[in-house]
C-alpha cells in the first residue's frame, strides 16, 4: 500500500472508529452512529468509498442487495502507525517525546519507573 493512501481525513478516520466500535454494518446503520448532528446518507457512502478505495474497508453484499462494511485493518495497526507518524513528525524520535513530556511535567517519576519496566518486561517476551 501507498504511503499516500494510508492518510485519512479526520472525517474518515471519525468512520473508521465507529466501523471498528460497531462492526460490520450498512451506510444507514454507520450514519445513526453519528453524533449529532448526524451526516447526511450520501456524505457518509462518500467517506466509506473512499476508505474502500485506500483499503481501509471491505464490503459484503447483504440479503436484499445492501452492503454491509468492515474493516480491513485492525484498530491497535492504525493506532500504532498514526502514532510512530505523530512522533516522528512532532519530535524526532521517542527519547525527544518522553523527554520534551518531562520537561512540561506531564510525566512524573513513578510513571517513568513504570515506562521503564514495560520496556523491560517487552525485552524479556
Amino acid at each position: 500500500m501507498k504511503e499516500e493512501s494510508e492518510k485519512l481525513t479526520e472525517k474518515e478516520e471519525e468512520t473508521m472508529f465507529l466501523l471498528w466500535e460497531h462492526g460490520p454494518c450498512s451506510v444507514k446503520d454507520l450514519v445513526e452512529y453519528y453524533p449529532k448532528p448526524r451526516p447526511h446518507i450520501n456524505t457518509v457512502s462518500t467517506f466509506v468509498r473512499a476508505l474502500e478505495s485506500k483499503g481501509y474497508v471491505g464490503h459484503e453484499q447483504g440479503k436484499y442487495g445492501s452492503f454491509r462494511y468492515y474493516p480491513l485493518k485492525p484498530k491497535s495497526e492504525y493506532q500504532k502507525n498514526a502514532l510512530g507518524k505523530l512522533i516522528s513528525r512532532c519530535f524526532g524520535n521517542c527519547f525527544s517525546m518522553v523527554s520534551q513530556l518531562v520537561k512540561d511535567e506531564q510525566l512524573d517519576a513513578d510513571q517513568l519507573k513504570q515506562l521503564l519496566d514495560m520496556v523491560e518486561n517487552k525485552k524479556h517476551d
